[in-house]
This record gives structure tokens, sequence and C-alpha cells, in this order.
């Protein structure tokens, strides 16, 4: 290789070091926690406990996060998460999406792995200390919030502020994606304000699932939460109607939250889900507090279900301590 080779070479190798060194970046957080809970249910096992009943479980979880911007003022960015969550049957690669930030028109994200659209975002936006009122307590019907469709290969956009604190996101998914049951197309789109009155946020969701070729299931989301001082109310209404009476829920959840001080927060919740093919309502409540500094947080809840997944007298109570840690 001849002298004048080496230094063209040498030069631009020079210059992408430069350009990469400039354009790109690269950040990691994550989390650790280990909880202690159990439900009353003897037939079930709580999800994440063992055979044996074990009532201590431990997940974690790492996000890589990396990006740079491009000449005409757009950037790009691209986040993945590691996680090992006993109580997701060992799932490793957790999510892993690209976002296009058009620097003024909003963003375009495709996330490969564990999208989820606006109604997933806000299936139970009600306010608590640690978790949702239905949440821990073995047999109790998740399917019940009215959630969307969560899947691989999802599409979806954020616009700017629209003014007076509006916001708006689309969500779609293609027919075929092999990791959505059945495997047809999804599409929704919800609004967000916090700008009608300080302290209120309100939101309203749609969507339409299409389950075979000549069957779908419609959603549908209304959420207003209002904080003042240390006090948050928040009350969240969904619909879910579909072709078969199972497919037909109504579910309303209503929650309060008081911080007792900037690192200590109690707070109650309340639900029901009122399925058509079903004679009876599920009916949750529960309470929670957490506490914080700095970068752990400890949080517990006990939470009641009444006719849990819409069996009559399946009454059941269910109870979980978590300690978490965050960097």
């Amino acid at each position: 290789m001849n002298k004048l080779t080496k230094i063209g070479l040498s030069a631009l190798a020079g210059s992408l070091v430069a350009v990469s060194a400039q354009a790109g970046s690269l950040s990691a957080s994550g989390s650790a926690s280990i909880s202690f809970g159990n439900s009353d249910v003897d037939q079930t096992v709580p999800a994440g406990l063992g055979a044996e009943g074990n009532q201590w479980t431990m997940a974690d979880s790492i996000t890589m996060k990396g990006g740079g911007d491009m000449d005409n003022g757009m950037s790009v960015s691209v986040s993945f998460e590691i996680d090992n969550d006993e109580a997701d049957a060992g799932e490793v690669l957790d999510s892993h999406s690209i976002t296009l930030d058009t620097n003024g028109m909003g963003s375009v994200t495709f996330a490969g792995h564990g999208g989820g659209g606006f109604l997933d975002a806000y299936d139970d936006k009600t306010p608590n200390a640690y978790e949702e009122s239905w949440d821990g307590v073995a047999s109790a019907d998740e399917e019940t919030l009215v959630a969307g469709v969560t899947a691989n290969n999802m599409f979806s956009y954020d616009s700017p502020d629209l003014g007076n604190g509006t916001t708006v996101t689309l969500s779609y998914i293609p027919s075929g994606d092999s990791a959505k049951t059945p495997n047809e197309s999804y599409m929704d789109f919800g609004v967000v304000s916090t700008g009608l009155m300080d302290g209120l946020t309100v939101a309203f969701g749609m969507g339409e699932e299409e389950t075979t070729v000549d069957s779908t299931i419609d959603h549908q989301i209304m959420y207003a939460k209002y904080s003042v001082g240390g006090l948050t109310i928040g009350a969240t209404m969904n619909e879910k109607d579909g072709t078969a009476a199972s497919d037909d829920i109504e579910f309303r959840a209503y929650g309060v939250t008081y911080a007792v001080t900037d690192d200590f927060s109690i707070g109650y919740n309340q639900s029901t889900a009122d399925r058509a093919s079903s004679a009876e309502d599920q009916e949750a409540s529960g309470i929670s507090a957490s506490w914080t500094s700095g970068g752990v947080s400890v949080g517990g809840m006990i939470n009641t279900v009444d006719n849990a997944s819409y069996a009559a007298s399946q009454d059941t109570e269910g109870y979980e301590f978590n300690i978490s840690f965050a960097f």
C-alpha cells in the first residue's frame, strides 16, 4: 500500500470516528425488585410463584437506548429492554423499538417486540400508591381491562403538542402478525389533554380489532384525573363490544391517592367489570402505600376481589410487599 493511500484511509477513519462521536449517544438504565406476596385461592398458584407456593419472587431489567441526530434536524433512537421476570415465564427480551423524531411534526415508532397502543397505555390509569385494585389476586380476570391489543410489529405515531396541552396517538398492527391471536389487523387512536384546567388530565381513545375477516371487536376508553395539593382522584370507563357475548365488557375503576409527604403516599382503588355473558360482576377494591428514597422504593398493597373471573362466590384476597432499586 503506497503512502498516499495510507494517508487517505487514515483521514477517512478519523472523520468517521469524529462523526460517530458527535451524532450518536448511548445510555443504560435498569431496576431490580424483590416481592413477597400471595393470594388465598387454594386452587390457583399466583403468577410468578413456584409449584411449592414460594411467596418470594424477583424481577430485574436493563434498558439500553441509543440515538443520533441527522443533518435535517430529525433524530433516530433505538431502545432494547432485557429482563428476567419470573412471572413472564423467563422471557428475556421484553421489548425493542426504533423511533424517528421529525423535529416538530411528531414521532413515528416501530415496535418489533412488545408493542402497545394508546389503549394499552390507558387501560387503567386511575391513581394508586402501588398497584391497581385487581392486581396480584389469583383468578382475577385482567382481560376485563379493555386494554386493546399488544403485539409485535406495531406502528405508532405520537403528535407534538397541538395546543392547550393536547396530543394525539395513533397505532396500527397489519394483519398476519403471528404473535397476535387471532392474527388479523388492529388500530387505535387516542387524545390526551392537560390544558383544560390546572391539575386536570382527560383522555379518550377508540380501537378496532379485526379478529376474523367478518368479525371485529370495538374498544373504547375514557379517563380523567385531577390533582390539587397532595390529593389526586381519577376514574376510568372502558367498554369492549364484539360479536360474541363474552366480548362485551364494561369496566369502571376509581382511585384516590394522598401524598402524606414528598416520599410517602397512600391510596385506595375500586373497580367493577360487567361481562354480558356472565351473571356476576367482578368487583375489586384495595389499599396501597409506597415510600421512596432516591433510587429505592418500597410499596405494598392488600386487594380483595369478589366473583373473581365472574364466578359466583369466588371471593379472594391478595397481598404484596415489594422493594425495588433503580439506576
